[in-house]
């Protein structure tokens, strides 16, 4: 058709091509190598920007890496209590993390480390496959590290491969639900132990956790005042530093940083306090302290070697890879995506998948438990200046100090001030009521999604939670896709035109909202489909485009006289021969107008379908009707519809004029159709409804 003459222009939208397969097979081998060596230099993006470091931004970097090492190593440590794990794993985590992330990470603001909900979700698994047996045949910490391995393993095969675009597959909903939900489980499991009481088993749904909590508040010891103190403290700093910088603009970075500090000011006053409570006692001997602390912790990297990864190791863990792997990913992309739109900046998920996967099956042979990234430490990492993704090496400078200088010192922190800064931290994670009053009044199947992922997270666990919320996103997704809204279009003047001018439309669905909207001609009917044309919604819109034209225009194809020749469904009663009167009345069909703006893809059930449609209403209107298609949103889409004999007119040979004959191609065998030069794929709803009425309406 790109050969036709100035006089008959193209019938398509589209020049037509015909397909290189060879030309792009070609092509392809061509630039392999060339490909090749870009994806190996993707896999680095520090190559882009290291050669450009400068001391601007290696004091921003310095200062907020030292600002988040402050806060990631006691937060790390009360981490690896909630995954039932020795506070030391929570220092091994936040070391590889932050340490080794600059190297594939396309987010300046991220920190790897242990997180509220990966740690519960570690602890509740581990609880699950050892039954709180003492004699299992591996420990918590081999379980850890040969999960943070394999799930370590899947992201970064998900990375290489460039799917990153899996992770959005799931909606937010599902995570805001699952995080309120281990936010509120992590914060009830913690009292008991802010509150000194023993006996209680934290593993169980939270709301027994919380009524044996509550049963036993008289059992409370004087770890209370310690954990009552630590998080008064850490709200009085919190909201005492906001409000003087709001009334001292002078010293807003000041109490930024004392507000930030406030985790490291209550570690250092309340481990100071049990120090001198237990100074008469050994290292050794701290056992018998007044108040739970965290006694002897080992001098450095005390547990490095391999992850187990034999048979017997799979079988335990292996059904929980899945989950433990999908939290990773999506706490990450989700919190990477939100610091690089509010940072101005596009983080890559594929590579993001990359640094996060290797993180994890790198810090397996430190002892590490997965590991993704941190909301909280990232805002301060933010806040405080970060420049580069190199701020993290500043940290792990902090942490490895920490491992190998102040584990004699750590000995003493109390357990009941960790506590504190568990709640203090997770606190922030739960939505607030407005996120709730706002999902409600924008779309209830993504508040009955977010209401199941907390819910099932509170009552079950945070695996059941993401599956059940994830499922439901997904049941609904598919409904949506399943079954389309379609809509029969009408239009309403947009303008009032001056003399000479000529009036413009909108194209709106014909409901109560536009009830004075026009409708089409007699005997033209104008559609407008919401979603691609695919095999799981092709039969639903089939059947409702005919319903609809039946429904609408007069049945052209005679009845059978006698009751014999008549289909089964038709029982000639008096109900029926009223209905068919009825439909006498209506107009006739001559025209059917598709809006194919919404439609990203068609496939071969979805041309089928079409097919199917242009049958059934050629033979309810007992000739061949026009079909026309409007704004068509690619190429493919229209060569799949020439390719099924859209796009050209056939009518009956006898039934074609002279003028027909002049201009058309009549076929030199025994067919009975001629091709006109008409349009029938147009560039605007305006020029198919204009085509199709022969330009009446």
């Amino acid at each position: 058709m790109s050969s036709a003459s100035s006089s008959h222009p193209s019938p398509y939208v589209y020049e037509l091509k015909d397909r290189d397969t060879r030309g792009q097979v070609e092509n392809f081998f061509n630039k392999l190598p060339e490909n090749a060596v870009d994806y190996v230099q993707s896999l680095f993006p520090i190559a882009k920007w290291i050669g450009r470091y400068n001391l601007s931004w290696f004091t921003g970097d310095i200062i907020a890496g030292l600002t988040v090492g402050a806060v990631v190593i006691p937060q790390g440590m009360g981490y690896a209590q909630t995954a039932k794990l020795p506070p030391e794993y929570g220092l091994y985590s936040s070391f590889v993390g932050v340490t080794l992330y600059f190297l594939f990470s396309t987010s300046k603001d991220i920190t790897i480390g242990p997180t509220a909900v990966m740690s519960l979700l570690i602890g509740q698994t581990l609880a699950s496959i050892t039954g709180g047996s003492k004699t299992f045949a591996y420990s918590n910490q081999q379980l850890a590290a040969s999960l943070a391995f394999l799930s370590g393993i899947i992201a970064l095969g998900i990375g290489l491969f460039r799917l990153g675009i899996v992770t959005n597959l799931i909606s937010a909903p599902v995570i805001t639900g699952f995080t309120t939900g281990s936010a509120v489980t992590i914060a009830i499991g913690q009292v008991p132990k802010l509150l000194g009481i023993k006996g209680i088993d934290t593993t169980q749904p939270s709301y027994l956790v919380a009524v044996n909590t509550l049963a036993h508040l008289p059992d409370s010891k004087k770890d209370a005042y310690v954990g009552l103190f630590s998080l008064l403290f850490l709200y009085i700093l919190k909201f005492g530093t906001a409000h003087f910088s709001k009334r001292h603009p002078k010293f807003e970075r000041f109490f930024f940083f004392v507000g930030i500090l406030r985790i490291g000011f209550v570690v250092l006053i309340t481990t100071l306090i049990s120090y001198l409570i237990n100074k008469n006692l050994s290292i050794d001997n701290l056992g018998q302290s007044p108040i739970s602390i965290l006694k002897k912790i080992p001098k450095g990297f005390d547990h490095l070697g391999p992850p187990v990864l034999n048979k017997s190791m799979l079988s335990y863990i292996g059904g929980y890879v899945p989950s433990v792997t999908l939290i990773l990913v999506l706490e990450h992309i989700a919190i990477a995506k939100s610091f690089g739109r509010v940072n101005d900046y596009t983080i890559q998920p594929s590579q993001e998948l990359i640094a996060i996967g290797m993180t994890n099956v790198f810090g397996s042979f430190f002892g590490a438990y997965p590991s993704t990234g941190s909301f909280s430490r990232s805002a301060i990492k933010s806040k405080a200046g970060v420049r580069t993704p190199l701020a993290g090496v500043f940290s792990g400078v902090l942490v490895l100090l920490a491992l190998f200088v102040l584990t004699p010192a750590f000995a003493y922190i109390p357990d009941a001030c960790l506590s504190a800064v568990v709640i203090h931290a997770v606190l922030d994670l739960i939505s607030p009521p407005s996120y709730l009053i706002k999902l409600w009044h924008i779309q209830f199947w993504d508040f009955a999604v977010f209401v199941v992922g907390l819910v099932f997270t509170i009552f079950f666990t945070v695996e059941i939670g993401v599956y059940a919320s994830a499922g439901l996103s997904a049941a609904v997704l598919f409904v949506r896709l399943a079954r389309p809204r379609f809509n029969i279009l009408g239009r309403i003047p947009t303008n009032i035109p001056n003399e000479g001018e000529s009036p413009k439309y909108a194209y709106v669905p014909l409901r109560k909202a536009f009830s004075h909207a026009e409708r089409p001609p007699d005997g033209v009917l104008v559609f407008r489909f919401e979603e691609g044309l695919t095999y799981p919604n092709a039969n639903y819109i089939d059947d409702k485009v005919v319903e609809y034209a039946k429904a609408n225009t007069r049945r052209m194809a005679r009845r059978a006289e006698k009751f014999g020749d008549r289909p089964w469904n038709d029982a000639g009663s008096k109900e029926e021969d009223a209905r068919i009167e009825e439909n006498a009345k209506l107009p006739q069909l001559k025209a059917a107008v598709f809006d194919l703006t919404a439609v990203s893809m068609i496939d071969s059930t979805g041309i089928n379908s079409l097919l199917d449609i242009k049958k059934a209403l050629n033979k309810h209107a007992a000739k061949r009707i026009e079909f026309h298609f409007a704004n068509i949103a690619t190429a493919s889409i229209q060569r799949s519809l020439i390719e099924c004999g859209f796009g050209t007119e056939e009518v009956d040979k006898f039934e074609s004029l002279p003028g027909d004959l002049e201009n058309g191609e009549v076929k030199n065998d025994d067919s009975f159709s001629i091709r006109r030069p008409k349009k029938f794929f147009h560039l605007s709803l305006e020029e198919a409804i204009s085509a199709a009425t022969d330009g009446e309406w």
